[in-house]
């Protein structure tokens, strides 16, 4: 559980990595992406490994990323484009 965690950690610090150096105006503060990307893997690691129990390494690792992808997510803002509206109601 302890190698789990550990790379779920590392997993959700380099999703986090990426997304920051992806859409680095859209983010917020890089510290609290890389924190949210990895506390959100680990996170998910626990649910996964919760749900599925010992030996399920690889499915362990996996729902960790998509913990964290979907948390990473919730940071993201819009982008500057300016919505158009339509005047017909």
């Amino acid at each position: 559980m302890i190698l789990e965690a550990l790379g779920a950690a590392v997993l959700g610090l380099a999703l986090a990595w990426a997304a920051v150096h992806r859409m680095p105006d859209r983010l917020p503060v890089r510290g609290a992406v890389l924190t949210t990307g990895s506390l959100g893997a680990v996170f998910g690691a626990l649910l996964t490994h919760g749900a599925l129990g010992p030996g399920h390494v690889t499915a362990v690792l996996v729902g960790a990323v998509a913990v964290a992808a979907v948390l990473l997510s919730l940071l993201l803002r819009p982008a500057n484009r300016r919505l158009r509206r339509s005047a017909a109601v």
